[in-house]
């Protein structure tokens, strides 16, 4: 098998930027939308959607390889990090470390990106490891760093990058490309092409022992938000996850040869998408601030309870609806109070009611 980092050309990719001219205009165009509602927030809700923001994609891109942390963990950890109140909760060094290498993005996206950040950037995912030789810089050992599935006996090789001998080297001209491509930059290139490049080139060099993925996708949100002057805050990672399996497929399918016009078209819509998750999540802010003006002073302390809670859920609320036993849980209400309070919920129009009986289920009144 030959990889693509074992062409002649490598890393001189191949696409035709006029092929994706249509996806940047629609990215400047959502970017200038979701920066316009934004605005409609006021000041206590875009903190709070920021931190929000930037939990879900720590826990999302961790997710992704694999690793389930715990997202108030992470959101504490964040929260903490920008000198707000925090439930003083014990932070486990995995969700301490993703959460200050989000916050570390966030801050200082403009800054060209280098080795040292990158080093220390796997320094944080890596928080607490005992498993790996090289933490904090490049990798080191002499096995071939492989991608490896099925048996012990049968596995099946999905890629492997170049030796750690070659990896300084690759990281340095790597490096210097991305710096030269930046807006404005000696060779600037579109915003979509570069931050869809970044990543693929990055994950083929494959600099370090673990945490290539997270490392990577944050290179990316990193190019993006160059790329418009401030962070993206999208929810980039979120939306690969709910297509994982084609986020690696089309990383497969574009290790092995120097035309990567698939890769930066899919990465380009996952991108876009991530763009209308956000814009969804803001507007479901403005309506969660309308609800409460509309039923505040008319709910009692069990249902203001629910409500909270759902809310958390996000846009997509409970999979499914809020059930009787769910507001039970949730209350610490009695079968017939749950019943009452649930029927006054639905009288006032704070929630709306589907299906019969036991299939019987309530969602926020609100407009999505």
């Amino acid at each position: 098998m030959t990889w693509n980092w074992q062409l002649k050309k490598w890393p001189q990719f191949i696409y035709n930027e006029e092929d994706f001219k249509e996806q940047e205009l629609q990215f400047f165009e959502k970017a200038g939308m979701l920066y316009g509602s934004f605005q409609h927030i006021d000041a206590d809700e875009q903190e709070a959607l920021k931190i929000d923001l930037i939990s879900q994609e720590a826990v999302k891109t961790s997710e992704i390889e694999g690793e389930v942390l715990n997202r108030d963990s992470i959101h504490s950890s964040i929260r903490r990090q920008f000198g707000l109140q925090t439930d003083h909760r014990r932070i486990e060094p995995a969700e301490q470390g993703i959460a200050e290498m989000m916050v570390d993005l966030y801050r200082n996206y403009e800054a060209p990106l280098t080795k040292e950040t990158l080093c220390s950037w796997h320094e944080m995912l890596t928080n607490g490891r005992r498993d790996l030789i090289d933490i904090g810089r490049y990798r080191t050992h002499e096995d071939p760093m492989q991608i490896v599935s099925g048996h012990m006996g049968r596995p099946v090789i999905h890629f492997e990058a170049p030796p750690s001998k070659r990896v300084s080297q690759e990281m340095e001209s790597f490096l210097t490309w991305f710096n030269h491509s930046i807006k404005s930059g000696k060779n600037e290139l579109p915003v979509l092409v570069r931050a869809a490049i970044a990543h693929l080139h990055f994950e083929c060099i494959h600099p370090f022992e673990d945490g290539n993925g997270r490392i990577g996708r944050a290179i990316s949100e990193k190019s993006l938000s160059q790329s418009i002057g401030r962070p993206t805050l999208i929810a980039l990672s979120n939306t690969i996850n709910e297509h994982k399996k084609s986020y690696y497929e089309a990383l497969e399918s574009n290790n092995k040869d120097l035309d990567i016009s698939d890769w930066i078209s899919y990465f380009s819509d996952a991108v876009l998408n991530a763009q209308d998750e956000t814009q969804k999540t803001i507007a479901f802010i403005i309506e969660k601030g309308k609800f409460y003006k509309r039923f505040e002073k008319l709910l009692n302390a069990r249902q203001s309870k629910v409500v909270e809670r759902v809310f958390r859920e996000g846009f997509k609320g409970f999979k499914g609806g809020l059930s009787a036993k769910n507001y039970q849980k949730i209350s610490g209400a009695p079968s017939a109070t749950a019943t009452r309070d649930l029927a006054k919920m639905v009288e006032i129009g704070a929630f709306t009611r589907t299906g019969e009986l036991k299939s019987t289920r309530y969602h926020l009144n609100i407009k999505k």
